[in-house]
């Protein structure tokens, strides 16, 4: 917890938490504004911090983290004042200052590995809830894409043999109707053929990345899954220590 002083008065809450992209490793710190941790609770209007000569309080946050060569990278969600109001671009420049300066300050801290393993012993029940979801939710999404490229396939052979047959009627018979049923319009013969063409293929590449994205969030479970069991082995060679 960080009291203001000088540009701004309230109170700014740091916590670990896990980095953006990868849901099971606990290696970055969000900084809220207000006393609590704004993903589990909102502060009160009266708890939220003010500029020093403002009335308006202000809720937002950001995350601080280390991209994969190492160098610092934020992540800045939206702010608002107490009344749902988007703040002045210089107002929001203030509060991301004061923000990213908190949380900078807890990722030199020594007992930085302390904040994340409690961040994460404290986040990974809800994080494990929806991982889990997360898998049912992509494998059913990539079910219900193959099922319908499977569909696709007579759809596209019977809207093909409709325009062959409409072909050959004009053939024998030309008429101006014919050729509007012919021509590519929108929901016109042509253009439904052209969409049932690309429909199978679009389907089973995006019916792929809903398994891949399905396996990732079953990674991530199960990494951290692991990471409790071997928590719980520590505090148990330590409770035996003691």
């Amino acid at each position: 917890m960080f009291e203001l002083g000088g540009a701004m008065r309230g109170s700014v809450h740091v916590t670990g938490t896990h980095h953006p992209q990868h849901w099971d490793r606990f290696t970055a710190v969000r900084a809220c504004l207000g006393p609590v941790n704004c993903y589990q609770a909102t502060a009160p209007d009266d708890a939220l911090p003010r500029l020093a000569r403002g009335s308006s309080g202000y809720r937002g946050s950001l995350r601080l983290y280390t991209d994969v060569v190492g160098r610092p990278e934020v992540s800045v969600y939206p702010m608002e004042t107490a009344a749902g109001h988007e703040p002045s671009p210089k107002t929001a420049a203030t509060l991301t200052a004061v923000l990213r300066a908190c949380a900078e300050h807890v990722m030199q801290r020594e007992d930085l590995p302390a904040i994340l393993t409690a961040s994460r012993e404290r986040d990974t029940p809800a994080l494990l809830r929806f991982l889990d979801w997360s898998v049912t939710h992509h494998q059913a999404e990539a079910a219900r894409l193959e099922a319908e490229a499977r569909a696709a396939h007579p759809s596209r052979r019977a809207a093909v043999a409709a325009w062959w047959t409409v072909a050959r009627w004009l053939t024998t018979s030309p008429h101006p109707v014919l050729l509007v049923m012919l021509a590519d319009y929108y929901g016109s013969l042509s253009r439904h053929v052209s969409v049932m063409q690309w429909l199978a293929p679009y389907c089973l590449t995006a019916a792929s990345h809903e398994h891949d994205q399905a396996r990732r969030a079953e990674t991530e479970a199960a990494s951290l899954r692991n990471q409790q069991i071997r928590q719980r082995a520590r505090d148990q060679d330590l409770a035996g220590i003691r």
